[in-house]
């Protein structure tokens, strides 16, 4: 009997396989949508549709919610996403967006602080498909940053969702009615015990002064699943209150709420992912592809490290597995986003002025210096352009108008970073008549040092930097400038070691040394700067960790200072104090020695660096005739040298423990 049902069963929701093809077919659809709209995260599109699959085409199959986690720095598309999935799915009468924070839109004061009162009053059926959005998810943290217990009384049903999408009735809430009926009983029999005896009409029930508010009639309509109107459950006398309480309990079915088969996105930025890769320069400076390429190596350990920052470990185990994780936008996606944008304007002019306004490179070129912050995503660029384009746009249509121009008229708009102007002229070169507004390029007056002395003294400085790494580690850095907007001075970005060995250690210590030696070379000891402060703070502390930490110095025991008396730490400092500086010195040396040796290698990139403000990795590669790196994070080849080493060992054995010559042994 229990095989013929379940045969009925799966024959009764067996979907045909037209079906089957329409819905894979729309999905198809709708990512090749998704990817006209929101630049720059196909891989993330795709992942989504595919998480998605089975609760859009066979959704009865679903036993649990599916749950897609995305996590990203703040203006990559995650909300958008979510909202533009929903609509084009269908979906979006079925659709709850939940603001973790606490300020949802859209939500009543009833269900203010339950995501399950919020689905019970949406369009999302019990037992059906429906889409529930967690937004803004970091905020709803349950452990403070010391890992105590963080008391949140909102959306505590979450769990629950999260785990089986199945919800208990509000048993509390049922009590405390029932309380309140029977107090109402006990103070109507004290006010009127003649009405204890028998009643001439015994069918007649007694009339009890006990009302429902409209938040305990929502509640009880919410909790007991009820299809009648929230006026009319208001009026029910306590005995009918009584009657339904009764039938609930007893009835199985009904006990549990099943929004088992929701599709719940969990959004959010983890900050404390991209704490490491944002604290290198001020976002402003950051160059958007090397900032894309560090975020994209995020992983979902690095989730989880993050939420364990936030929340308690099972709370973490109930969001599952499927973290998608947002990289930050490339410099492709931003002036593809800048294209696109400032196209709109364009065609709005046209379509309400009929004026044909066309875009100079230059236009594009200042916005992007001007509006791009990679770890703030796409707010900050649509601020920028719409305060260089809209106002300059729309008073030169008025000029053009003024003068007669007739609608087709193009008009040919360039950007005068020099004098932070926009240029609109009826001439392809500027020669036809024309009209300049100002415009704010706040970035740009920023980044222009216009002392030719401090100029010199940066690109000679960054310039030494930049030479020293790309002869000690083989590979350009990946960024060199002297144009900065956050900070008086340059700055070189260097990729990462996964592990750092003794040599890159002592490589690194000479490297951030080198600036100082670049400008004692050119411009003699006496005349160098106090620009070096940082970088002497930081070799001294790598070598002082060289010593006292890593065991790469004269003894091997860590030398710290206690926080604890029985601790059992070498707290004796001062023996090593001479070493480290004697370490540093060493260092030195080694900087300018290279410095003197490639000296007309390191005038060629001061030229550059004068010239441009900063030096690609292109050209830096180029400049030392070295590589460009292509792992973000770097080692030293210790797979190879294992192999060496195992030649080595079998050569020995055969031989009878005679030693070989590694040269021998390679061969």
């Amino acid at each position: 009997m229990k095989n013929d049902m379940t045969t009925e069963t799966a024959a009764a929701t067996r979907v045909p396989p037209e079906l089957m093809r329409e819905r894979s077919a729309h999905l198809a659809a709708v990512a090749a949508e998704l990817k006209t709209e929101l630049f720059g995260i196909d891989d993330i599109i795709d992942r989504v549709i595919e998480s998605i699959r089975a609760w859009y085409v066979l959704p009865h199959i679903i036993r649990r919610p599916v749950i897609v986690c995305l996590w990203g720095l703040t203006g990559t598309g995650k909300t958008q996403l979510t909202r533009s999935l929903a609509q084009k799915l269908g979906f979006y009468d079925r659709f709850v967006e939940v603001q973790m924070d606490g300020f949802s839109n859209g939500s009543s004061w009833r269900s203010a602080d339950s995501i399950s009162a919020m689905l019970a009053e949406s369009g999302v059926a019990e037992s059906e498909p429906g889409i529930l959005v967690l937004d803004e998810f970091q905020r709803f943290r349950t452990v403070d940053e010391k890992g105590k217990d963080f008391a949140v009384k909102r959306y505590q049903d979450v769990w629950q969702l999260l785990s089986d999408g199945r919800l208990p009735p509000s048993l509390s809430f049922l009590q405390e009615l029932e309380s309140s009926l029977a107090y109402s009983q006990y103070e109507h029999e004290r006010e009127h015990p003649d009405e204890d005896k028998p009643a001439a009409d015994a069918t007649q029930p007694k009339k009890l002064k006990f009302k429902l508010s409209p938040y305990q009639a929502q509640e009880f309509k919410q909790s007991l699943k009820l299809k009648e109107p929230l006026q009319e459950v208001m009026t029910w006398t306590p005995q009918q209150l009584q009657e339904r309480m009764l039938e609930f309990r007893a009835s199985t079915d009904s006990w549990e709420t099943d929004y088992s088969r929701l599709l719940i996105i969990v959004s959010g930025n983890l900050d404390e992912m991209y704490e490491g890769t944002a604290s290198r320069v001020e976002d402003c400076d950051t160059d958007a592809d090397i900032f894309h390429a560090m975020t994209k190596k995020l992983s979902v350990i690095d989730v989880k490290k993050a939420l364990g920052e936030r929340f308690k470990p099972e709370q973490i185990a109930r969001l599952g597995n499927n973290h998608v994780i947002y990289p930050s936008l490339s410099q492709a996606t931003y002036e593809r986003l800048i294209r696109s944008t400032c196209g709109k304007y364009a065609d709005e002019m046209l379509a309400s002025a009929g004026l044909d306004f066309v875009l100079h490179e230059s236009v594009y070129e200042g916005i992007y210096a001007n509006a791009v912050f990679p770890a703030q995503g796409t707010r900050p660029l649509f601020s920028s352009i719409h305060a260089i384009l809209s106002a300059p746009l729309v008073n030169a249509a008025l000029w053009a108008i003024e003068r007669g121009m007739p609608e087709g008229t193009t008009l040919h708009v360039r950007l005068d970073a020099a004098t932070q102007s926009l240029r609109v002229s009826c001439g392809v070169d500027g020669e036809g008549p024309g009209i300049a507004y100002p415009v704010p390029l706040d970035l740009n007056q920023l980044k222009q040092r216009a002392s030719p002395d401090f100029r010199a003294l940066l690109a000679v400085h960054e310039a030494g930097h930049g030479l020293v790494y790309g002869r000690l580690f083989g590979h350009a850095p990946q960024e060199v400038k002297i144009n900065v907007a956050s900070f008086e001075g340059g700055y070189n970005s260097y990729v990462r070691m996964k592990a750092e060995s003794r040599q890159s250690c002592l490589d690194r210590i000479c490297v951030g040394l080198a600036g100082r030696a670049a400008e004692a070379l050119v411009f003699g000891d006496d005349a160098c700067t106090t620009g070096s402060e940082s970088d002497f703070k930081n070799a001294t502390a790598l070598a002082a960790r060289f010593v006292r930490h890593f065991g790469f110095g004269n003894r091997l025991s860590r030398t710290d200072v206690a926080d604890e008396t029985e601790e059992n730490l070498n707290t004796d400092v001062e023996p090593t104090n001479a070493e480290i500086e004697a370490l540093l010195a060493e260092a030195y040396a080694r900087a300018q020695e290279i410095l003197k040796a490639d000296s007309a290698l390191l005038l060629r990139i001061v030229d550059e660096l004068l010239a441009d403000g900063q030096v690609s990795k292109e050209k830096m590669a180029d400049l030392l005739g070295v590589t460009i790196a292509k792992e973000e994070q770097m080692l030293a080849p210790y797979a190879e040298q294992l192999q060496v080493f195992g030649l080595q060992h079998e050569l020995m054995r055969r031989v009878g423990n005679a030693p070989v010559p590694c040269e021998e042994s390679l061969v």
